[in-house]
């Protein structure tokens, strides 16, 4: 019974995004902006390339060798991702090109303070989990069927 709605729920998600993708595509190929559909698909293949070739390998392997708890794994996610994002603004703050409300805000301080809150909040995390693990008696001293 189960399998049957699992299997149901699986191809209706499937059939909505490859309905909303197709919504896309039309959108992308109808919208008069874009005067070469050819360039949008070679910035997606470069997009995925760079994302699946160099991106998240490099996030792994770094991950891998420095992140030793899943906290700190977490923040380096995070970090990586937030950095994705606010870099094109962070490396071309200040370049207004004549219109001042281009680029208004310090976007390095910003991204700086959101790289410092969210390492804090995972150094809380490791703090409370490791508060948490040596106030709980049956994990310090073991359970008795552990002991045997």
């Amino acid at each position: 019974m189960m399998t049957r709605l699992t299997t149901w729920l699986h191809g209706a998600i499937l059939a909505a995004g490859l309905g909303l993708t197709g919504v896309g595509l039309y959108g992308l190929l109808q919208d008069p902006v874009i005067a070469d559909p050819s360039g949008v698909l070679l910035w997606a293949v470069d997009a995925l390339v760079l994302h699946d070739g160099l991106w998240v390998p490099l996030l792994c392997l770094v991950g891998a060798l420095v992140a030793r708890g899943p906290a700190l794994r977490g923040w380096l996610v995070v970090a990586v991702s937030v950095t994705a994002v606010a870099l094109p603004a962070v490396l071309r703050s200040g370049a207004d090109s004549g219109n001042p409300t281009l680029l208004p805000l310090p976007y390095l301080r910003n991204w700086l303070l959101l790289l410092a809150a969210t390492a804090v909040l995972a150094l809380l995390t490791t703090l409370a989990r490791r508060w948490r693990h040596r106030s709980d008696p049956v994990r310090r001293r073991g359970r008795p069927e552990d002991r045997w």
